[in-house]
């Protein structure tokens, strides 16, 4: 692999042996009744479960949609993801929900109880949701927009409505910084005075020219760039998380794969000293999965610790690798070819709390989308989908699918409740409302894993909206 030359003080890494788009889709809907019994062992040191436990049950509205949603995505080597949704919650307490449609992007409002309150909003000429907040009057939205460039590839954008008109548009990518996105990826966040839009960018000209890197940009209210973040860090990037913050820089976190692992970024573009969170086979897209459709979770407590989940492999061994000239590759031989869940502290935005720990245990289970939330005011949700009878290849796997569970942890990783298999998925952001009810938007229909994604992806034109209170 060759290194691009650096003309910044930020890195940059990868050789563009691939490249970070999406691939085509194939409809294929099958299932299987989901019992807790097929989701797995799990460690005991995480704690014994209490017997007496909350539901878990979320409650569910439908949603109908104007426009024909294609709820399936192909990851790396075609894995089936599910198309991104994003909810989000505004000041006021009522809702927004972002989706893709063959017009453009949807933002569909919700009152606080999950119910249509008025029409769409389309954001015409986009792509993909990278990121939604919501405000009182309006939303924010990151996404990809038309762009001209040597690779012919759409540009990041931050996009502002309110009271149902465009406010800016404000492209985060471009000719005079060299660089493009052809997939994003990405996390959007604010602060109440900020945004920060962190998401994959491709280099088109200048020192990174045809390598894939990621980009933090901060914007004004108003829609005006602002100082900080940085053009060119982790590379190529598996999966970027991002959490807002009052002042200073915004926690992040990315999964690289040249150094192979999960790192700390937090203001820093994450250089090659960057803060190890865990180390993780991820190159060429190995480690694409373990971070739901490559965007995580990062959740704050009230006394300032940090929390991210996510589907890991492990790291039987990890050393640099000889072969590599520039001193920052790794290898890492994974432990197991399935993933299992893994969860993993931060003391502060900066710092990491020590080792990762894996929660699961189940070798023949792959496990996949795996999001984290607050619950309550000390509790974590953990919500995975798994596989059984996986079969695993070049860092992906296929199986049956065996439903979509929920457990509680504390903030120390330990079990405070059993594992509940439901009904509903969690496939995007997780609004988190002022009375801490967790809701988010998902394709109603029965997940399958059973074979790479292929040819065009199924349709819905309804949405469930799911609401779980602690």
């Amino acid at each position: 692999m060759t290194s691009a030359r650096r003309t910044t003080s930020a890195p940059v890494s990868g050789a563009p042996r691939h490249r970070r788009a999406h691939a085509a889709r194939k409809p294929l809907i099958a299932g299987l009744a989901a019992t807790a019994a097929l989701v797995g062992a799990w460690y005991a040191t995480a704690g014994a479960a209490p017997t007496a436990a909350p539901s878990l049950s979320p409650t569910t509205t439908t949603v109908n949609l104007p426009a024909k949603f294609p709820y399936l995505s192909a990851g790396y080597n075609n894995t089936r993801e599910w198309t991104r949704t994003a909810t989000a919650v505004a000041p006021n307490g009522t809702l927004r929900v972002a989706w893709p449609a063959s017009d453009g992007i949807h933002v569909t409002p919700l009152t606080a109880a999950g119910k249509r309150s008025g029409a769409d909003t389309i954001v015409k000429g986009t792509k993909e949701v990278g990121g939604l907040v919501a405000h009182n009057d309006g939303f924010a939205l990151l996404t990809r927009v038309a762009d001209t460039n040597k690779w012919k590839e759409t540009a990041a954008a931050l996009i502002r409505y309110a009271n149902g008109k465009q406010t800016f548009r404000t492209k985060l990518t471009g000719t005079s910084s060299n660089d493009t996105a052809p997939t994003l990826d990405g996390r959007l966040t604010w602060n109440g005075t900020k945004y920060g839009a962190y998401f994959v960018v491709h280099g088109a000209g200048g020192f990174a020219d045809g390598h894939f890197g990621d980009k933090l940009s901060y914007v004004g209210a108003k829609g005006a760039k602002l100082s900080g973040g940085w053009s060119w860090g982790c590379s190529h990037n598996e999966g970027i998380a991002l959490h807002a913050e009052k002042t200073g820089a915004f926690a992040s976190l990315c999964f690289d794969d040249w150094r192979s692992g999960l790192f700390v970024s937090t203001g820093i573009g994450a250089p090659d000293n960057a803060p190890v969170v865990q180390r993780e086979q991820c190159w060429a897209g190995y480690c694409g999965g373990t971070f739901a459709g490559r965007t995580g979770d990062i959740v704050k407590s009230a006394t300032g610790r940090y929390a991210t989940a996510f589907a890991s492999r492990g790291a039987a061994s990890a050393a640099k690798n000889p072969d590599d000239s520039s001193g920052r590759g790794w290898t890492v031989k994974p432990k197991t070819s399935t993933h299992q869940v893994a969860v993993a502290f931060l003391k502060n935005r900066s710092t990491p709390a020590g080792k990762a720990t894996q929660l699961s245990n189940t070798k023949d289970v792959e496990h996949v989308n795996v999001h984290i939330a607050p619950y309550g005011k000390d509790r974590l949700l953990l919500s995975w989908e798994s596989l059984k009878n996986a079969k695993c290849a070049n860092g992906t796997c296929t199986g049956t699918f065996a439903g979509t569970s929920f457990r509680l942890i504390d903030w120390h990783g330990k079990f405070v409740s059993a594992t509940k298999v439901v009904g509903s998925r969690i496939t995007g952001d997780i609004a988190v409302q002022k009375d801490g009810t967790l809701t988010w938007a998902y394709a109603p229909v029965t997940p399958s894993y059973a074979a790479p994604l292929t040819g065009a992806s199924p349709t819905s034109t309804t949405l469930r909206i799911a609401r779980l209170t602690p």
